[in-house]
């Protein structure tokens, strides 16, 4: 099996990390969810932009515009990783 490291550039809007932030404060309440898995040692910071980058690159934002992904995946770069 091969890996690929990929770095997106990814822009995001007020209302999304707001959401986010909304979003970490709920899991918080909850240490026992899978979202804990793997984010033990995270910041809130780290939290709330990997949900953002999650929701992004998982295509929940353009369900109802798909241009907006064109907005929010500014670039994306590969490397083989070892």
């Amino acid at each position: 099996m091969e890996t690929v490291k990929t770095c997106f550039t990814l822009n995001y809007t007020e209302e999304q990390y707001q959401k986010a932030k909304a979003y970490v404060e709920d899991m918080k309440r909850h240490p026992q969810r899978v979202f804990w898995i793997g984010k033990k040692d995270k910041t809130d910071e780290e939290l709330i932009l990997s949900h953002i980058a999650h929701k992004i690159l998982s295509g929940f934002y353009n369900n109802y515009d798909p241009s907006f992904a064109r907005q929010q995946n500014l670039d994306m770069n590969n490397n083989m990783a070892n």
